[in-house]
């Protein structure tokens, strides 16, 4: 077993005779395998990965804290087996990612009983939520090619070119310069679309004047980055510069403010207390920030109802928009690792008004 597995163990110890790990997240976070298939059953002096014939020999090569075994048609009697191999009666499954179809399948298993309150999902939220150094080296890796693949559009950035095409060569450019993937479909907004800060790019074309929202990320060894920035085509109004300057003094104070022991709802006043003082709390309408890892979404999260304190090895985007309906938007997201006494700003490119 890894030390994951361990720390993993140790937290669930005494409530469940033993875990099965089903979520895809969760079984490469413990096996460092990628797969869309799989099972990961866990007791306390042994550790399994169940994968199917089209991941198994692959499993066998790159697994080293399981027992790789084949998944058999009948899964359930080699389930039970196992149990019945360590003498577990009971077993903790993932409440946060388990269907209640799979759950109703397992309980087909006679004499088992299944714990399926928070305990297993919590565990693997805790562990994944404070990120080991090599973790932290994978998200470097991959927001640096998101940092490439934006300089290299800057380069050719112009109007005439439409919102579909932006997202595309960001895309292009990460995807060839090695990223497992893009870490979510791309954002690309130009002109009134910018004041919607989900919006999904289609073919509106950039005129001169107009602000840029990209908002991005890469994908290396399964660990994501994120990152948004908002550029003129052009020469902004003093409305847009007014507005981007605010967003700009907000991110910066939240910079600043990040550090252990203070919660997420407190990080997110650091900067909405400054964007609501300058007349533009309503337009400012999610939150500050969150986690970023295996998933694009994770804890912990920078937001006003938040009171979970933030510990050395969160990682947490801190994105303070403001959003004019129908006019423009601005939006600038770094995201930064929380340190011991403060924190790292893992965003390497600037967040000054690029004007091109």
């Amino acid at each position: 077993m890894n030390s994951r597995i361990e720390r993993l163990w140790a937290k669930i110890q005494g409530k469940a005779d033993c875990a099965l790990i089903t979520d895809d997240i969760n079984r490469r976070y413990l096996t460092g395998m990628k797969s869309s298939a799989g099972y990961v059953l866990l007791f306390p002096e042994a550790a399994y990965l169940i994968i199917d014939f089209r991941y198994l020999e692959k499993a066998k090569e790159v697994v080293h804290c399981c027992t790789v075994i084949e998944q058999e048609q009948a899964l359930l009697r080699q389930l039970k087996g196992l149990m019945k191999k360590h003498n577990a009666s009971t077993c903790a499954v993932e409440s946060m990612s388990l269907t209640l179809e799979g759950l109703a399948t397992f309980r087909k298993m006679k004499d088992v009983g299944f714990l399926t309150d928070n305990t297993l999902s919590q565990a693997l939220y805790d562990l994944r939520t404070v990120k080991e150094p090599e973790e932290i080296l994978k998200i470097k890796a991959a927001q640096k090619l998101a940092e490439e693949a934006l300089e290299h559009l800057l380069q050719n950035l112009s109007a005439g070119m439409t919102e579909r095409e932006v997202a595309l060569a960001l895309d292009h450019y990460m995807l060839r310069a090695g990223a497992e993937s893009v870490s979510f479909e791309t954002i690309a907004l130009t002109g009134a679309h910018t004041s919607m800060p989900h919006g999904v790019p289609d073919d509106r074309e950039i005129r001169k004047g107009d602000l840029v929202l990209m908002d991005f990320g890469a994908v290396v060894d399964g660990y994501h980055s994120d990152m948004t920035r908002t550029v003129c085509i052009g020469r902004p109004t003093e409305e847009m510069r007014e507005v981007y300057h605010i967003v700009q003094t907000a991110q910066n104070a939240a910079l600043a403010f990040a550090k252990p022991g203070i919660s997420g709802r407190e990080l997110d006043a650091a900067a909405r207390d400054i964007i609501r003082d300058a007349g533009y709390g309503d337009n400012f309408g999610h939150s500050l920030g969150h986690g970023v890892g295996m998933e694009i979404h994770e804890y912990p999260i920078a937001a006003m109802q938040r009171e979970t304190l933030l510990e050395p090895g969160n990682v947490v985007t801190i994105e303070p928009g403001i959003y004019l309906p129908g006019r423009f938007g601005v939006r600038i997201e770094n995201f930064v690792q929380i340190t011991e006494n403060g924190n790292e700003d893992l965003t390497d490119l600037t967040n000054r008004l690029i004007c091109l």
